[in-house]
């Protein structure tokens, strides 16, 4: 008997002592001051680049960092913009994006790595014109860890989504870069 009850002291001290959890907090995407940009090669053009919206997202952080450990972004595929209403139109048709059957694209984070004080690299599932591949973004981080802006670059093979292309497929180039200017709300 005084042995369990020296057992349950015990074990009452660890758990008193154990550091409290760690409270993490969600912050949405500010929409207005964030953007995602593209830029690929272009036969005829050089590179032809352009934007699409951000329409929402949320980034998961602990208190105090600005590493993030969860990130989700939904971009606006019916919006995309090169600048060329023609363009666009071919673009967001069904040959390529087909906007109006998938009008967003998705981006949910699996893996984020610190690489240094202000910077890490996310893996992630990213859904495009219905289907659902893996992605890497390297990122930095200017701001500060109440106020932190995010600058991430990539890399996109437009092939791994099945997009049907055209007889001027060969003059796109496959890969678009990627930017994406990431602001959080207040």
């Amino acid at each position: 008997m005084l042995r369990t009850f020296a057992l349950t002291l015990c074990v009452l001290a660890a758990l008193s002592s154990a550091a409290p959890a760690q409270s993490t907090a969600e912050h949405a995407i500010d929409t207005a001051k964030s953007h995602a940009q593209f830029s690929i090669s272009h036969v005829f053009v050089g590179h032809v680049t352009g934007a699409i919206p951000i329409a929402s997202g949320s980034v998961e952080m602990r208190p105090g960092s600005s590493i993030p450990l969860k990130a989700t972004a939904v971009l606006d595929a019916a919006k995309f913009d090169t600048g060329d209403q023609d363009r666009d139109a071919t673009m967001t048709g069904p040959n390529y994006f087909d906007a109006k059957s998938f009008p967003t694209w998705t981006f949910t984070s699996t893996k984020i790595i610190e690489t240094g004080p202000a910077s890490f690299t996310m893996d992630g599932n990213l859904t495009l014109h219905g289907v659902t591949q893996p992605e890497h973004l390297d990122v930095t981080v200017g701001g500060d860890a109440t106020h932190p802006v995010y600058h991430a670059t990539g890399h996109i093979d437009r092939r791994s989504w099945g997009m049907k292309g055209t007889r001027l497929d060969p003059a796109i180039g496959g890969v678009a870069d990627v930017t994406l200017d990431v602001v959080l709300g207040r």
